[in-house]
């Protein structure tokens, strides 16, 4: 068995981080409001916190690393419950464009209520300044890994 502690530290960063998603997302999908799947959220919490009132569906797979069938699907299910829209772009008649509705702000609203309470124990954990100053650190990560994709 090997020594963890011999690990490279971006790579215990890095599988904490993993560990982390893996508990949030089973703990997310338990309690996501009926229709909703966390692929789902993804997307919507995306085109919201970006602020992006309309965008291409392949745009949104490459933002969420997914295949584009796996983005049509998802967004299939997602206007099926009328929390976006899937038109043809007025500027490139080949090409779709998602938008959100008002449904679709809401049940990411009601969303975000319901995996707050999710957090609680996070919360117990970890102070909120403490997960604040983390924050930056994580922002760089994440900054570094999406310029490395491309």
């Amino acid at each position: 068995m090997s020594d963890r502690r011999n690990d490279p530290t971006a790579f215990v960063f890095i599988n904490e981080c993993a560990i982390i998603e893996h508990l949030s997302r089973t703990a997310a999908e338990r309690v996501l409001p009926e229709g909703l799947s966390l692929a789902g959220f993804t997307v919507l919490n995306h085109m919201i916190r970006l602020g992006h009132e309309r965008r291409a569906p392949a745009r949104i797979a490459g933002a969420v690393q997914v295949t584009k069938g796996a983005m049509t699907g998802t967004l299939k299910r997602l206007e099926a419950e009328g929390w976006i829209s899937v038109t043809a772009d007025p500027d490139d008649g080949r090409g779709k464009v998602v938008m959100l509705t008002p449904e679709g702000r809401a049940i990411r609203e009601t969303a975000l209520r319901v995996l707050a309470l999710q957090l609680e124990p996070v919360l117990r954990a970890v102070s909120e300044d403490e997960l604040r100053q983390a924050i930056p650190v994580l922002q760089k990560v994440r900054a570094a890994l999406d310029a490395a994709r491309d």
